[in-house]
């Protein structure tokens, strides 16, 4: 039997509904659950890939190929469960999906309305693609309040209905604030916000208080009273030093015995936090630190590279050592004498991005990267980059460029119209809608006999996960090669270059693919683990 937990939030936004939601889900795994995590989101837009990383932050992709929103990032890398398509819905998706049924005939003509209409396909996919899993935890995005979720609400309202309180719980996460000038934290935002939930016919099972400190027992017993909860259900969810910390914090707060409670689960067995302890552990008193220049377009807004900070965490992590992140807007780089900003950093990252904008300065910290020997890690266009400045700088092609700019005499990056995905051909055109038309989700490597890659990840095959329209020129291949850029990753078929490296350099690694989308920090990705490797020998040198 599936039993359903929906994870509301109130009073502001931000307020760390997924984080909550994967800590929550890790807690019930490590007490033998088989667990699921979805994400409602209430904007309009059929999925986030169109969306500015400004607005949004980063696109996570899963393996089947789905742009969905970063808390599935929080969800795989708590948990280690895979996401899928099935686990992101927002809102444009279902009123397109309602849409493209009425004009099929599915509804016989009937009045297309929000109940039951929107609501019944808001259900079917909160209830879909579920075969074994013991628990299904749907966060639903947005704050309490807002015009936008209220389907969402009516949606899982009416499930609590039909599954009945054996089947189904409601998490509420609000925020106590404190007020200085009064010396105390205030209840009555929470209030308001349970109030807000209660008008649409929600009463919460269990409610999540944001907080900066303890929160004295009379408060809670205020918020039960108030808001309609058990004293023991009113749960502190207060800030800790580490995110990792989140599920043993709320573990000591009594949440997973709890949620048990609610559904008569009293003798399920106690959860094993050792895991998250050790990790923790490392995080808090590591053994040295290295410096990583992140040069990149979206630096203002940190939640763009969320998986990529947390993936150089995990590699800090699994060499017991402090990451120091430096966030560099790549358009200093075209400033004379801006580039000195990199001299003291242990290892240089590009990310992905798109467009023209700071491309000369990412192109400037590859060069300086390459002929200071200082680690290099290029990913997505930071491994196009690699390649141009290679082609410009070493290979007798100044005019190398990629057509994502304009026409190029020399396309050693360029758009690709078709590729293998499996055994079917999958097509694309230069004026395709934007949204869902780049190469998305797992597709296989096969990695060049002892390269250093292949040592790295130990094996000479691979997957790993896409997002891009642009590839690697691979009729450029033997030229950038006798330049000493080594294409020691390619697709089955050897016709997509997926990774390059340079052997004249310490550490110097390009990949078209994100691997910051499979790293967990119980699991580091190993190559996250080899460069923060690299930039720790590279400390002893500075």
């Amino acid at each position: 039997m599936t039993r359903f937990i929906f994870i509301t939030g109130g009073v502001v936004s931000s307020l760390g509904k997924g984080l909550a939601s994967a800590a929550l889900a890790s807690l019930l795994q490590t007490r033998g659950f088989k667990v699921r995590l979805r994400k409602l989101d209430p904007y309009l837009n059929v999925d986030p890939g169109t969306m500015s990383p400004y607005q949004h932050g980063e696109v996570y992709v899963t393996d089947d190929g789905a742009e969905t929103d970063l808390d599935l990032g929080h969800y795989e890398r708590f948990t280690g469960v895979s996401s899928r398509r099935s686990d992101n819905i927002t809102t444009g998706r279902i009123y397109s999906n309602v849409i493209a049924r009425e004009r099929r005939g599915d509804y016989l003509g009937a009045t297309v309305q929000v109940i039951p209409h929107v609501t019944d396909a808001i259900k079917e996919f909160i209830k879909s693609d579920i075969t074994d899993e013991d628990f299904v935890l749907c966060e639903i995005g947005g704050t309490v309040g807002d015009i936008e979720s209220l389907p969402f609400l009516e949606a899982i309202r009416q499930l609590g209905n039909e599954l009945g309180r054996e089947r189904t719980m409601f998490v509420h996460l609000t925020l106590l604030p404190w007020i200085p000038a009064a010396g105390e934290l205030k209840t009555k935002p929470t209030q308001h916000s349970v109030k807000e939930l209660l008008s649409v016919g929600i009463q919460p099972d269990m409610l999540m208080c944001r907080a900066d400190r303890e929160i004295p027992v009379g408060e809670r017993r205020k918020i039960a009273l108030f808001c309609n909860v058990r004293e023991e259900a009113v749960i502190a969810a207060l800030d800790v030093d580490t995110i990792y910390q989140v599920p043993v914090s709320y573990h000591e707060q009594g949440l997973d015995q709890q949620v048990c409670k609610h559904f008569g689960l009293a003798a399920a067995p106690p959860p094993n936090l050792s895991r998250w302890q050790q990790i923790v552990e490392r995080i808090r008193y590591p053994e040295g630190e290295v410096t990583i220049a992140v040069v990149g377009k979206y630096t203002s807004l940190l939640d763009s590279y969320k998986s990529l900070a947390e993936a150089l965490h995990h590699g800090g992590i699994a060499n017991n050592v402090k990451v120091k992140l430096n966030w560099l807007d790549s358009q200093i780089f075209e400033t004379e004498g801006a580039i000195h900003a990199l001299e003291d950093v242990h290892g240089i990252l590009v990310p992905g991005g798109f467009g023209e904008r700071g491309v000369s300065g990412k192109i400037a910290a590859v060069k300086f990267a390459r002929e200071r020997k200082v680690p290099y890690f290029g990913i997505c266009f930071g491994m196009q980059m690699a390649v141009i400045e290679a082609a410009r700088s070493l290979a007798g092609l100044p005019k190398a460029n990629s057509t994502e700019f304009g026409p190029c005499d020399e396309p050693v990056v360029g758009l690709m119209t078709e590729w293998l995905r499996g055994n079917q051909l999958v097509h694309r055109a230069a004026g395709d809608d934007l949204g869902g038309t780049m190469r998305l989700g797992a597709y296989d490597c096969r990695l060049l006999a002892e390269s250093r890659v292949a040592e790295i990840y130990g094996q000479s095959h691979i997957s790993e996960r896409h997002r891009h329209r642009y590839e690697v020129n691979i009729e450029y291949k033997e030229r950038l090669e006798r330049a000493g850029l080594v294409f020691s990753g390619l697709s089955p078929d050897g016709i997509l270059p997926e990774i390059v490296e340079r052997h004249d350099h310490p550490w110097f690694i390009g990949v078209q693919f994100h691997p910051e989308l499979k790293s967990k920090p119980f699991d580091p990705h190993p190559l996250f683990t080899s460069f923060i490797h690299a930039a720790v020998q590279q400390s002893r040198l500075v």
